[in-house]
């Protein structure tokens, strides 16, 4: 079954889906952030502080459809901490089309990869229209890339509150 866990800043998208892959023999966590600065790299050790000494963990900013191939497998499941950070890692290349080819490869990839696959994301587009142009193009792709997995996943979560509210697919 594949996922996808919607949620604001501290909602508890991230600890959901930590407790949803608790339930599998064999997790691999796929991190998508990148430690380009102190504040970042608490952020990521913060992560790896929660997370069972026995997943694996792989970290790819980039290459995320390739990656998901690489390790799915019957019984695992695919743990991919976040959706957004992966976003703004395409966006910021310098390489336009990239995040095209990437975003495109990820949706093929995922009806065809064996095992569970927990996709946590971002949900930005519930405030304010940003005022920049990235940032607008940011928040506009993030909508688009989970109106499009919305379709594909199996089952589609959003988090408020540390509040699971089912939006698709079978109970948790």
């Amino acid at each position: 079954m594949h996922s996808l866990i919607l949620g604001g800043a501290r909602s508890g998208k991230s600890a959901l889906a930590e407790r949803m892959a608790s339930s599998f023999d064999e997790v691999i966590y796929i991190a998508t952030a990148q430690a380009l600065d102190a504040e970042m790299s608490e952020r990521i050790d913060h992560h790896r502080s929660r997370r069972p000494s026995a997943w694996g963990c792989v970290e790819e900013p980039f290459t995320l459809a390739d990656t998901l191939r690489r390790h799915a497998a019957p019984g695992r499941c695919l743990l991919v901490d976040c959706l957004t950070l992966w976003l703004s890692n395409l966006l910021g290349e310098a390489d336009e089309p990239r995040f095209q080819r990437e975003r495109d490869a990820l949706l093929a990839a995922l009806p065809e990869l064996d095992g569970s696959v927990l996709l946590v994301s971002n949900e930005v587009g519930l405030g304010v229209v940003p005022m920049g142009a990235l940032t607008r193009r940011y928040v506009d792709e993030a909508g688009r890339l989970h109106q499009a997995l919305g379709s594909v996943c199996d089952r589609v979560v959003l988090v408020a509150a540390g509040l699971p509210l089912l939006l698709k697919g079978p109970a948790l």
